[in-house]
């Protein structure tokens, strides 16, 4: 039996890309590193929180797989309190993106043996931010009396900020980020679900001339900013990948192709033959163990965790990042006990979100990769020059035909 899973940290860099210099704003992303930096906080005691976590940096499982010294090979230095310097017990690397971007589509594509050649449209830190004709255009088409935001903005902060004038008004949250997207955000009552989606629909038409990548819909609930909440409601409106990825080649090849969080969302369900809604780590981890149960000979269980990002990167959260890495590393004996033979795991990153950084946004770094399951022989692999060996990897385990961006690494 060969089945594979990719389980993807949103955001898990480890040390600035080669080419982080040409990323960031005002200054660069030279000098960004996710988890060491992270490591280095806590074992200074500022990754303690009070009923969350406490003390130096704790991730036995995936450094014995090989995190602490892929680590060390992107930076020159071995992450604070990732001590364990045997021989892998994963086949391991550390990765470089070849896209142009530090964005979730790019990434996850590359994975997935699609490297992106061309640079998405960003939307300018101006105030307000869309072209007015094509905010002029959205107006006309969904009938909306208005749209409040129209800014650069935090999703959590400018829900807190404008919520409830979008309730009283009945206008939509319209706001974007360093990354190539579109959000809208509204009450998933006072306005309705169905009603944010079918916006969101109209303003994806709308924002392709302009080469955005993404239109997401941010449903809230809550009264006041003292409990707003964003639900598990959010459906991204994703371009599709400019070529077949990895999970056309397992679909066409009569594979399931098991997305699990937001994996089908940033593939436009290309290649996606179920989706698996979940929200927060928790759940996303509890759902790809019933994808693997799910999984047969020859399928790929493929999952997104996006709290590493959403939640504590872009907040620029060093504890809550922490106690989310140490959360999924002790949980890793769980999936390692339900593996059978010639199963392969992968867990990756799709760029990373430094929270010491400066800003809110992304950080173009490395990416671990550690590859482990009963048959997969331990040992590092080099340092891999597009995420799209990642793919290749993969397709060969699964026994796909090959593409062409990328190379396995799965034999010596």
């Amino acid at each position: 039996m060969a089945r594979a899973f990719i389980l993807v940290l949103d955001s898990f860099g480890i040390g600035n890309a080669p080419d982080a210099e040409k990323f960031g704003k005002p200054t660069s992303d030279k000098g960004s590193d996710t988890l060491g930096h992270i490591a280095s906080a806590c074992a200074r005691g500022e990754g303690d929180k009070e009923g969350l976590r406490s003390g130096p940096l704790s991730l036995p499982n995936m450094d014995r797989l090989g995190l602490g010294l892929v680590a060390q090979k992107a930076t020159g230095s071995r992450p604070a309190n990732l001590i364990d310097e045997g021989e892998p017990k994963g086949l391991c690397a550390n990765a470089v993106e070849v896209s142009i971007g530090k964005d979730t589509p790019s990434g996850h594509w590359e994975i997935a043996g699609v490297p992106v050649p061309f640079d998405w449209g960003y939307f300018p830190e101006t105030q307000p931010t869309f072209p007015p004709e094509m905010t002029k255009a959205f107006l006309e088409k969904t009938g909306l009396p208005g749209i409040l935001g129209d800014k650069h903005a935090s999703g959590t902060v400018i829900i807190n900020e404008l919520g409830e004038e979008s309730i009283r008004t009945c206008m939509p949250i319209c706001y974007t980020s360093a990354d190539s997207v579109y959000q809208i955000a509204a009450h998933e009552e006072h306005f309705g679900l169905d009603r944010l989606y079918e916006i969101c629909e109209i303003a994806f038409d709308l924002v392709a001339p302009y080469n955005i990548g993404r239109v997401i819909a941010r449903p809230f609930i809550g009264e006041t900013p003292a409990d707003f909440e964003r639900t598990g409601n959010r459906h991204d409106y994703s371009v599709l990948p400019p070529e077949p990825t990895l999970l056309d080649r397992a679909k066409d090849a009569g594979r399931q192709v098991l997305a699990v969080g937001k994996i089908s969302d940033i593939f436009a369900a290309q290649g996606v033959t179920k989706k698996i809604k979940a929200t927060g780590n928790p759940m996303i981890f509890d759902e790809t163990l019933k994808a693997i149960a799910e999984a047969k000979d020859g399928d790929l269980v493929f999952s997104n965790l996006v709290d590493f990002d959403m939640h504590y990167g872009h907040r620029r959260d060093v504890s809550g990042y922490a106690a989310a890495l140490e959360y999924f590393d002790g949980r890793l004996p769980e999936l390692e006990a339900v593996l059978q033979p010639g199963d392969l795991v992968v867990l990756t990153a799709d760029h990373g979100c430094d929270p010491t950084w400066q800003g809110t946004d992304h950080t173009r770094e490395q990416v671990p990769v550690l590859m482990f399951g009963p048959d997969i022989a331990g040992r590092y692999a080099g340092q891999r020059n597009t995420f799209a060996d990642i793919g290749e990897t993969v397709a060969e385990h699964l026994g796909l035909a090959s593409g062409k961006h990328g190379t396995s690494f799965l034999k010596a």
